[in-house]
């Protein structure tokens, strides 16, 4: 029987405060910097793959984007979300609980102007769900559109909240994507969690250069 990772990831979010998951960022900015460089204009399709309860959003609303689809395979993850934006900024947010490994509703995704993926892409070890992550990008995010990656790197932790991840670096995202996407940024970026403890993770900026 193939594991439950919707179950497993709410869960997670049932029994830690947000703040206090290993993965929780009080500011996004290492991605929002790689998002000031591709200069999207406030109306622009920004997709944020898995994105769970992160405080880009927030940040996102706040710089006056208005275009934002959030999706996670945890209910309980966009729940979270969801209430921690008023009524206003939750009225500009399309919500999207899905799988990116078996994708129903994200296959109606298309003209993604930026997809952003901060540590979703790792938890996918076996190459069908890495394929079909792939093969999904590519079908959502438009020519001239961008894709921010940022993932544990090869010098990263081997497991995070207790599965097994698959560690990357710039080149192995490269080919991952093809001759289509261009490399425009990557760098190692040590994240401190709110324990103190720390992850190294790779950021990739990349562009699609053809259709």
């Amino acid at each position: 029987m193939s594991y439950n990772f919707q179950d497993h990831w709410d869960k997670a979010y049932q029994r830690t405060p947000v703040s206090n998951l290993g993965w929780f960022e009080e500011s996004a900015k290492p991605s929002l910097e790689l998002i000031e460089l591709c200069d999207l204009s406030k109306d622009a399709k920004i997709f944020n793959a898995g994105a769970g309860a992160t405080t880009l959003i927030n940040e996102l609303l706040n710089n006056g984007y208005k275009n934002i689809i959030v999706n996670d395979i945890s209910v309980q993850a966009l729940s979270e979300l969801n209430n921690s934006l008023n009524e206003y900024k939750k009225a500009t947010i399309k919500f999207i609980v899905d799988d990116l490994t078996n994708p129903i509703e994200l296959l109606k995704i298309k003209n993604v102007d930026l997809w952003n993926d901060r540590a979703v892409l790792h938890f996918f070890t076996e190459e069908i769900q890495q394929t079909t992550y792939f093969n999904l990008l590519k079908k959502a995010v438009k020519k001239g559109g961008y894709v921010i990656l940022a993932e544990f790197n090869l010098e990263g932790a081997k497991k995070c909240s207790g599965l097994d991840v698959f560690n990357y670096n710039g080149a192995m995202l490269q080919e991952r994507l093809g001759k289509n996407f261009e490399l425009l940024k990557s760098f190692n970026y040590t994240y401190t969690q709110p324990s103190g403890n720390t992850r190294e993770y790779v950021y990739t900026l990349f562009k699609r250069i053809n259709c």
